[in-house]
């Protein structure tokens, strides 16, 4: 992994029992997305989708920031175009790892979320809060549209919601950003390791053939029209009742007892 000061990695990961535990650790920065953090992101997510044993991974962040966005620094010691295109290229590349992963990511937020870092939580399948969160895209603020940022957004929230956080910067509490969608859990600071888990015990529980065949469909059908969607889930339906997981699970629920999973 890459380092950061003091020669502490960029990204901590952790792998127990099908989920692999991801870290941003670049505490003092506020976990912002160097270029060498958003390379290290999409190699691992990357990697991690090579992983037939994999069942979910949750993304957290170390210090007192979930992410505060882009590091500006960086990005102001090379004012050239191209660069910011390769940047942003790449930032969006990330984003697609996290979707083209075929198991669910869990977001653990613990602290503020801005800009790209908002992004990041709102391009996680799931996403669970501390009440101590807190949410926008604030690029506005120094003079830039969160463009990239607007993608995940408009597609979390409604147009009118999403499209006052965009041209506001306004902060907004993790019981708004439940309310409008954005995360799916807001719990005590103290409880956010405990909802994180009970989450995953609820998905890992499941089969890993039907979670992964669910995120791929849920996706694609999302850029279907109607008509189109409605035969795309029809044959994936198909298909997926042809695996030995729902034959399994069938005759679970028939028999009155718990399935037994054989991933396939």
């Amino acid at each position: 992994m890459t380092a950061t000061g003091a020669n502490e990695p960029l990204l901590l990961q952790e792998k127990h029992e099908g989920v692999a535990w991801l870290t941003l650790n670049r505490p003092r920065q506020y976990n912002a997305l160097s270029e060498e953090l958003l390379a290290e992101l999409t190699q691992t997510f990357r990697s991690l989708a090579d992983d037939p044993k994999l069942q979910a991974v949750v993304l957290g962040a170390a210090g007192k920031a979930f992410c505060a966005g882009h590091d500006l620094k960086q990005m102001r010691a090379q004012p050239d175009q191209r660069y910011y295109r390769r940047l942003f290229a790449a930032c969006s590349d990330m984003m697609l790892s996290i979707r083209r992963l075929p198991v669910p990511v869990i977001a653990r937020v613990h602290g503020i979320a801005t800009a790209a870092g908002c992004q990041l939580v709102g391009t996680c399948d799931l996403a669970v809060a501390s009440s101590e969160a807190r949410f926008a895209t604030s690029g506005i603020n120094t003079g830039l549209f969160c463009s990239t940022p607007a993608v995940a957004l408009s597609r979390n929230i409604g147009t009118k919601p999403a499209f006052e956080m965009l041209v506001t910067g306004d902060f907004i509490s993790a019981e708004e950003a439940q309310r409008l969608g954005l995360i799916n859990r807001v719990v005590a600071p103290e409880a956010l390791d405990h909802e994180v888990q009970a989450l995953l015990g609820r998905i890992v529980d499941k089969s890993s053939v039907a979670v992964r065949t669910g995120k791929q469909m849920f996706y694609s059908q999302q850029e279907k029209q109607l008509e189109e969607a409605y035969a795309y889930a029809a044959e994936v339906m198909a298909c997926n009742m042809m695996a030995a997981d729902v034959g399994e699970g069938i005759d679970a629920f028939m028999e009155k007892r718990k399935p037994v999973w054989q991933g396939r």
